[in-house]
């Protein structure tokens, strides 16, 4: 989107930037306010919401941002941007409801928190930026008929491998080709993974010890790849992803795939461990008649029948308020569920769990989570990963196995699980209406 530097521009040189509102100021958080305070002319953070102050005012101060008010009340927040005052706040909904915000970036990675917020930022149609691919690979489809229902965007972001991918899918599709597999690359894959084991590489880049887990247990890439299937209609050729493992380059891993089964699959997403360009995305796809197969393979994409075609890094930072400005300027939507869930991400055990533990939640010592394709989570009642967080084991549960709703509790008045319990039901009666 190289002409979104061009409309930037022109809100710079009219005095009329884009003003964003940031929810969440930790890892991702901090990197955005950067990235927005420093080396994004046109756009303006004007107010940070985090459940900690103090985190949100050091946000600021440590891009050089001084003059931070903090707020209790939608007026005061209104009066400090009218006074070209940056803005802080423990009270994420007076973002939601500011008239002098024209976009929110969402980057807690907690569903919940993040199931509250967007619901609100709808209601008060403001368009939403999720860096939060937990809450989007959860709740996302619903949240989506919530958005268009009122008129509002609701996004993931670019920058993160979703959203690259999306880019790339995009440009493949536009093209003429046909996608047919869409990839993320990894370092390391180890599903038994703790915080414990984390603790040191968090510290070292100032992460928390849950989000490194996370990457390493392979529950964050199976939401990633979860919102690109819901985003494409592509499935998952088996549970957990293929997550084939070489040490060469996407490019001479072509063969390891039948294109006949990508094929009657619709296309899938997976992953693949140690290959290069780490950490990138990468897209194969066919062509449809000779004339293209000439021109792709004049310009060294080989002989086919799979094509590929990569991008080397993804750079979440600092292509997230591109990603707002895409929304606030051209109303284009970076990565969105297409309809009802294709793949899901379910719960497994990471050790044996025992009846009446309380799970803890993403990133933890007791769960990991893997991609499934959704008519098989919806027939085998298995529980969403999003939703471990506070649930109460009934039963005992062995290492790798799976977990189903009829193993646990669920946590009371929780808008995540009344929004999941909502995207069952609304999906499986267009489902029944369809086939009627």
């Amino acid at each position: 989107m190289i002409i979104v530097d061009t409309a930037l521009k022109a809100r710079h040189e009219e005095g009329n930037p884009v003003r964003v509102g940031l929810l969440g100021a930790g890892f991702m958080g901090r990197g955005v306010v950067n990235q927005i305070v420093n080396y994004t002319p046109g756009m303006v953070l004007v107010a940070i919401a985090n459940r900690t102050v103090d985190a949100a005012i050091a946000a600021y101060n440590k891009v050089g941002v001084e003059d931070v008010k903090t707020v209790s009340s939608v007026g005061d927040l209104e009066d400090a941007i009218a006074r070209g005052q940056y803005a802080v706040t423990d009270d994420p909904l007076l973002l939601c409801q500011s008239e002098s915000i024209d976009v929110l970036i969402e980057a807690t990675g907690h569903v919940e928190y993040g199931a509250r917020v967007t619901l609100a930022a709808i209601e008060h149609k403001k368009p939403m930026v999720l860096m939060n691919a937990e809450l989007d690979g959860t709740v996302g489809p619903i949240l989506k008929v919530y958005a268009d229902r009122a008129g509002v965007i609701i996004t993931g972001c670019d920058g993160d491998q979703p959203g690259v991918q999306l880019n790339l899918y995009r440009f493949v599709k536009s093209i003429g080709l046909n996608p047919l597999l869409c990839g993320n690359i990894k370092g390391l894959q180890d599903r038994y993974r703790n915080p414990t084991t984390q603790e040191g590489f968090a510290k070292q880049w100032g992460q928390t010890a849950h989000m490194v887990t996370s990457f390493a247990d392979g529950t964050k890439i199976s939401f990633e790849q979860a919102i690109v299937a819901n985003a494409t209609g592509m499935k998952v050729a088996q549970r957990g992803m293929l997550g084939y493992h070489s040490t060469g380059h996407v490019d001479d891993m072509l063969d390891l795939y039948d294109v006949e089964q990508l094929k009657s699959l619709g296309g899938i997403v997976d992953y693949v461990v140690g290959p290069k360009p780490s950490p990138g995305v990468f897209v194969y796809a066919t062509c449809n008649e000779p004339t293209q197969a000439h021109y792709l393979n004049y310009g060294k994409l080989g002989e086919g029948p799979l094509y590929s075609f990569y991008v080397p890094y993804h750079l979440t930072v600092f292509e997230v308020p591109l990603s707002a400005a895409r929304v606030a300027l051209f109303n284009d939507v970076i990565i969105a569920p297409l309809g009802e869930p294709v793949v899901d991400v379910i719960t497994t055990a990471k050790i044996d769990l025992q009846a009446g533990q309380t799970l803890d939640g993403l990133g933890g010592y007791h769960t990991y989570g893997q991609c499934e394709n959704a008519d098989v989570v919806n027939r085998d009642n298995l529980l969403p990963m999003g939703l471990v967080e506070g649930c109460r084991l009934k039963r005992p549960v062995t290492k790798d196995q799976v977990l189903t709703y009829d193993d646990v509790e669920i946590p009371a008045d929780s808008v995540a699980h009344r929004l999941r319990a909502e995207q069952n039901a609304y999906f499986s009666k267009s489902q029944v209406v369809a086939a009627v």
